[in-house]
């Protein structure tokens, strides 16, 4: 069983770029939610990403990729998340497709990892921010594409430690 898979959907490739540099930092490869099958659930890890879209919704891909997930039992996996939003425009949705897949994940019987301090989106009140932190990697490529370099590597670094 391979160690860690990459599962995406993206409209725009935001959260595309995410997917494959994740993979290639983590020796895998990235797959499209929108041609998953039960296979490529089969890691020991999952990194989940998905764009958010109008008031919190997940990219149109996950539909899908949710009725899958919904379909297996994730317990003992872990599973962390990522993708894109604007913390700006939609402060009370930034991110919250993560938060959608987190709670699909850990109500399948996943252990949520990767999780990142919240103080880098001070004006964020969205389900993506619980208890100070941020469900798993969410950046903002409109509002502060310069913050993203700094929070993927923190996240790489967060996802090591959880699986070592």
């Amino acid at each position: 069983m391979d160690k860690v898979h990459v599962i995406y959907g993206s409209t725009t490739g935001m959260t595309a770029a995410l997917a494959e540099r994740l993979a290639e930092d983590f020796g895998t490869r990235a797959i499209n939610v929108a041609g998953a099958d039960v296979a490529a659930l089969e890691a020991e890890a999952l990194l989940l990403g998905s764009s958010t879209w109008g008031c919190g919704e997940l990219q149109d891909d996950w539909y899908g990729g949710l009725d899958l997930l919904g379909n297996v039992d994730l317990t003992g996996k872990k599973v962390a998340v990522f993708g894109c939003g604007d913390s700006v425009g939609f402060p009370d949705t930034f991110c919250d497709a993560l938060a959608i897949l987190a709670e699909k994940a850990v109500e399948r019987g996943a252990k949520l990892i990767g999780r990142l301090p919240g103080a880098a989106f001070p004006d964020v009140s969205s389900r993506c921010l619980q208890d100070g932190r941020l469900v798993g990697l969410a950046v903002d490529e409109l509002n502060d594409p310069g913050g993203t370099a700094a929070r993927l590597a923190a996240f790489e670094d967060a996802v090591r430690k959880d699986l070592a």
